[in-house]
């Protein structure tokens, strides 16, 4: 029994390794502080699980739920997409479908458009994710450098003019995971204008879309006039309602990226319990104040990691959106080898900025999801073994 080429030019998962590492540790008894998982800690609101608990014991959510998702839903779906951003018209059959979370909806994606011969956009450092579904659906990634000097956006003029006619998807993350980068509404034009010129289905994965500070409030890619004629956009309740492991979210948009999608996913998936998907309409019901509650948690928590690291000597700014801290290691050391320096001296658990894409190399991220007492202790751990950032 031998398994498909394909797998041998994929990684093992960061973060399965992550936790691997994670659990061997803590097997010999040392203290991990796991700053590695964009996982929130905190429990799901408490009238998301009532909706819940309720629609479990109604029978009528026992049965296979529609494929494109409960028309409750997506017109749920649709109406907040009309309040937060001001996105309306979207046709419920046409350009609105639920997706297990957001990763299966991305994979599939890929296994919708793309094929042998067949590039795609992806940005570097980015959701490994993108990467693997490439190769997984026969095509060539194509990595987009997101630097420093250029507030971590993709330069769309050194995208070679033949990679791009054969590229059929592009892929943005904004607020961007790893990095916590921005982008605007003007930026987000420029997107649109250069996969009109080419084809390109753009792709922007939405799942940090809530999770913003200081009175922030990223913009949607289909706020851009015309936008759905190029755009699908990839929402999520897993990190703004505490809700990961109920792997519900929607991707709306252009309509053909949508009817591929559903062509995919009718074959491989059965859609999302009708429970869940009742219980993801009580999340979208959640008032401002309630989602500033959650949000101000990791606004705490961001504060808290800046400053000490400020504090000993990184040259950082607090990021205005994500669960992540994107931090430049020391000078002299790799990634890899900071992040061992961390885990051998400190007990702490980060993931190194390659792991991401070559060109997260230099940096490793920090995850805001454990107590506030937790993440004092990591910079007390760092400032004990003389842990500085020095040039």
């Amino acid at each position: 029994m031998q398994p498909a080429k394909r797998l041998e030019k994929i990684p093992p998962y960061l973060f399965a390794e992550i936790n691997r590492k994670r659990e061997e540790l803590e097997a010999k008894g040392v203290d991990i502080i796991n700053m590695a998982v964009g996982d929130p800690d905190k429990p799901t609101p408490a009238h998301i699980l009532q909706v819940m608990h309720e629609a479990i014991d109604d029978a009528s959510t026992h049965n296979y739920p529609p494929y494109q998702g409960m028309q409750e839903f997506r017109e749920a779906a649709a109406k907040w997409m009309e309040h937060r951003f001001g996105v309306t018209g979207l046709n419920l059959d046409a350009e609105v479908i639920s997706s297990i979370g957001s990763k299966e909806a991305i994979h599939n994606t890929f296994l919708a458009f793309v094929e042998a011969g067949d590039y795609t956009l992806i940005p570097d450092p980015g959701y490994p994710v993108y990467r693997t579904s490439t190769i997984f659906a026969g095509g060539e990634p194509f990595a987009i450098p997101l630097k420093a000097e250029n507030k971590f956006l993709p330069n769309l003029s050194a995208i070679p003019e033949e990679i791009a006619r054969k590229t059929k998807l592009l892929w943005i993350n904004y607020p961007n995971n790893p990095t916590g980068a921005l982008a605007t509404l003007e930026f987000f034009e420029e997107l649109v204008a250069f996969c009109k010129q080419y084809d390109i289905l753009l792709c922007h994965d939405h799942a940090y879309s809530e999770m913003a500070y200081d009175g922030y409030k990223p913009p949607s890619v289909l706020q851009v006039p015309r936008a759905k004629d190029v755009a699908i956009e990839f929402h999520s309740l897993s990190k703004s309602y505490n809700m990961t492991g109920w792997r519900i979210g929607f991707v709306v948009g252009n309509a053909i990226g949508i009817q591929g999608l559903r062509q995919v996913k009718t074959n491989v998936d059965s859609g999302v319990f009708k429970a869940i998907q009742k219980a993801a309409i009580a999340a979208y019901s959640i008032n401002e104040a309630e989602l500033q509650a959650v949000m101000s948690v990791y606004q705490k928590r961001r504060d808290i990691i800046v400053n000490g690291l400020q504090s000993l000597g990184w040259p950082i700014e607090p990021p205005k959106a994500t669960l992540y801290v994107w931090v430049p290691v020391p000078p002299g050391y790799s990634s890899i080898e900071f992040v061992t320096l961390l885990l051998d001296k400190c007990g702490i658990l980060v993931p190194p900025g390659n792991g991401y894409g070559a060109a997260g190399e230099g940096f490793f991220r920090i995850a805001l999801t454990i107590p506030d007492e937790r993440m004092h202790e990591a910079i007390q751990r760092m400032e004990n073994a003389g842990i500085r950032y020095t040039s």
